[in-house]
């Protein structure tokens, strides 16, 4: 027997015939197969970080070992510029966008920073946020605040697009709420204020065209719905922001390469003219090789497929929770439609995460509010569910 199959936990709850229809246009044992840790767990902590593939494990030590054995010269940093080519252009087509509005980051928080510092934001200027967004947002509107004057003013997540006044400069909220996963009011796309989206719950958990979201940037992250390693991120910035922002934080990777020859000193370096300005200082060979096999196992998946699979279990997770009683963190369906979170009411949300661990059940809960939060993957599957299920009831 395989530890596979050793590990499997029960196959019930069934989904609906017409659910499994649907999900079977991807082959979610082919999926599985390539992340380790579904071997022994019920992986639903996406949100967090994502389970890492084994394709990402192996390239990240192919890299590793070309330095071992080849030294870091000349070569290695042309591998490093190859790389990020190839990974901004992966992020590009996830995002519905050109490669040249792409900038690497190694989080979310350091995209959302780049945004809000760069503004000429004055005292007497305004953003709106909302109710529900997460501390590596409001570090960024806190650090506005203190350091250059700015009223930061929040409003309940269903009311921002209409709560823009006539001093809002900028709209700063989540694309995905990390606590519901509902998304932000399509009236945000109509705005004629710059709006800035937190895309870490969205990016690679939902469909996501930047264009259609008319935004003016999106920040999102490698390591959760991407599946890639620690300290990977992408920034979008429309070209028309993109010439507002000041680029305060400059190294090697932000200037434009000098002519052949030509001395290198203060006169004469110049920022890229697309978003590479915005590139965060470094990012390693390995880093860049993983967060690339990273994409590409959940490409060849097929996105369309991978967020469809998604999106069907986490909606049958929540009516599973619902019908044993556990109360929804967003009760209505239709506030619910799209989501690949599920977060639900729990009494000691801190100790069930942990009993549910030593189950074999790995989520989360969300800090000051009484819920646990599955984030449901397209690598889950239905005897992931069930797990999770029987756990709670145990």
């Amino acid at each position: 027997m395989t530890n596979r199959a050793r590990n499997r936990a029960p196959r019930s709850p069934r989904l609906s015939s017409a659910l499994v229809l649907d999900i079977a246009q991807l082959d979610a044992s082919a999926l599985r197969e390539q992340f380790p840790i579904l071997d022994r767990l019920a992986y639903l902590n996406a949100g967090t970080d994502g389970p890492l593939p084994d394709a990402a494990v192996r390239a990240a030590a192919q890299e590793l070992r070309r330095e071992a054995e080849n030294g870091r010269t000349h070569l290695h940093f042309e591998r490093r510029k190859e790389l990020s080519r190839s990974l901004r252009t992966a992020y590009a087509s996830i995002l519905g966008c050109a490669a040249e509005d792409i900038a690497l980051t190694t989080c979310t928080s350091e995209g959302l920073a780049l945004v809000l510092e760069g503004l000429s934001l004055a005292p007497g200027d305004e953003i709106l946020t909302s109710d529900e967004e997460h501390p590596g947002l409001l570090g960024a509107l806190a650090a506005a605040r203190q350091l250059r004057g700015v009223r930061v003013r929040q409003a309940p997540w269903t009311e921002i697009a209409a709560a823009v006044g006539p001093r809002t400069r900028l709209v700063a909220c989540s694309h995905v709420s990390w606590m519901t996963g509902r998304h932000a009011p399509a009236a945000l796309a109509a705005l004629d204020v710059p709006v800035l989206l937190d895309g870490a719950q969205g990016v690679g958990a939902v469909p996501t065209d930047v264009r259609a979201l008319r935004c003016a940037a999106y920040a999102g992250a490698g390591q959760k719905w991407l599946c890639g390693p620690d300290g990977t991120g992408m920034l979008y910035v429309s070209p028309e922001l993109r010439s507002e922002l000041a680029v305060g934080r400059r190294s090697y990777a932000n200037f434009a390469p000098a002519p052949a020859g030509a001395a290198v000193d203060l006169q004469s370096l110049a920022l890229h003219e697309d978003a590479r300005r915005l590139d965060t200082y470094l990012l390693s060979a390995e880093v860049l090789a993983a967060a690339l096999a990273a994409v590409e196992v959940l490409r060849a998946a097929g996105w369309d497929a991978i967020h469809t699979r998604a999106r069907l279990l986490a909606a049958q997770l929540a009516e599973e929770l619902s019908a044993r009683g556990r109360e929804l963190a967003v009760a209505s369906p239709r506030e619910r439609e799209g989501a690949t979170l599920v977060s639900f009411a729990s009494a000691d949300p801190v100790a069930e995460r942990e009993r549910l661990a030593a189950r074999g059940v790995l989520l989360r809960d969300i800090p000051g509010r009484p819920w646990l939060r599955a984030s449901v993957g397209a690598w889950n599957d239905e005897g992931d569910l069930a797990r999770l299920l029987e756990a709670l009831e145990s």
